[in-house]
């Protein structure tokens, strides 16, 4: 028996503005019957990023789409974490790539920087919050480790992909076929747990 709050509704809107991210939650969710909304298709803004830790800033995201929209919202944070720099840049990793110009111009950092190459260790995370007007919310977590990789390797994925090669496996995020990689991200695992707890019967 789940101890989580089984979702009642017939909409859920997902507060991101991102495409791949709503088509992912919209397959996920089909069986149930659910109308999947995007923040953009509603107009919402996206609010500003404030908290210090991903549960902090996907609650901010989530609870600002309930607010307006006054339906029950999706919403997740996500970073990775790099052993070598104590865990940076995690919760940051969108505005510390921007800092830095970009992906490419952080991997040839990360590539060139001696404390990962002698300790590559890394891993992905993702905090998935679905909140309700009420105020209710669920929270669930989903993480991958792995290791960094140079140079970057593989076309497909995006953002960190291409130089993050995970536990058990001979090529990195953005080597593996797009359908096999959205089963073991950390997203997909955190969307698992919050199905199995407020979808399924």
């Amino acid at each position: 028996m789940s101890t989580h709050r089984h979702f009642e509704g017939k909409q859920l809107v997902i507060a991101s503005h991102n495409r791949g991210k709503l088509a992912e939650i919209s397959g996920l969710l089909a069986p149930f019957r659910i109308e999947v909304l995007s923040a953009a298709s509603l107009s919402l803004e996206e609010p500003e990023e404030t908290g210090t830790t991903y549960f902090e800033n996907a609650l901010l995201k989530a609870q600002a789409a309930v607010a307006a929209s006054g339906l029950p919202a999706l919403s997740d944070d996500s970073g990775i974490e790099v052993e070598a720099l104590g865990g940076a840049p995690g919760v940051y990793t969108a505005p510390f790539t921007k800092e830095h110009g970009g992906r490419e111009m952080v991997f040839a950092l990360w590539a060139a920087n001696p404390q990962i190459l002698a300790n590559p260790k890394a891993s992905f995370h993702c905090v998935q919050v679905l909140a309700w007007p009420d105020g209710h919310y669920e929270r669930f977590d989903g993480v991958v480790r792995g290791r960094l990789v140079f140079p970057p390797r593989g076309e497909a994925g995006h953002g960190y992909d291409p130089v993050f090669m995970p536990e058990g496996r001979d090529q990195t995020l953005a080597q593996i076929k797009e359908h096999e990689k959205n089963v073991r991200s950390h997203r997909t695992i955190a969307l698992q747990k919050l199905i199995d707890g407020c979808f399924r019967e």
